[in-house]
């Protein structure tokens, strides 16, 4: 099975975190944490920070590591490490995606996430809870 190696921005906002619904491929019409495969010589964070300009046009700034998801689709095993990140340039630009949302806590279950993506919903709702 081939192994992808991917990256995942959590971006927040406050209570709010920003979720992105897929206009292309196998999980399209899917809700994600935006982001895309790491390329030879990138670091995870040099990899999102340039996945986020691609898709939405914007500078981020990449924070600490929230967890790195491990998923098994029918074709692949991905690896996706997840960063908190926020905004910090531009205003987000839709160029892969259909649809973009802020969901507190209590509305991450309103939407149908990509099958990986919605693995890590369980913590995001405990660390928005917490703060």
């Amino acid at each position: 099975m081939k192994n992808v190696q991917a990256v995942a921005a959590v971006i927040r906002q406050g209570d709010r975190i920003y979720a992105a619904r897929r206009g292309y491929g196998a999980q399209k019409g899917g809700w994600e944490f935006p982001g895309g495969k790491i390329e030879a010589r990138e670091t995870p964070q040099q990899a999102l920070a340039r996945e986020i300009r691609e898709e939405l046009g914007i500078g981020i700034t990449v924070g600490e590591r929230l967890t790195t998801i491990e998923y098994d689709y029918p074709d692949f095993h991905l690896r996706m490490q997840c960063f908190w990140a926020a905004f910090c340039e531009g205003e987000p630009v839709l160029l892969e995606h259909e649809a973009a949302r802020w969901l507190r806590a209590e509305e991450l279950d309103t939407v149908p996430w990509c099958p990986a993506d919605r693995t890590i919903i369980p913590l995001l709702k405990e660390k928005l809870t917490d703060s």
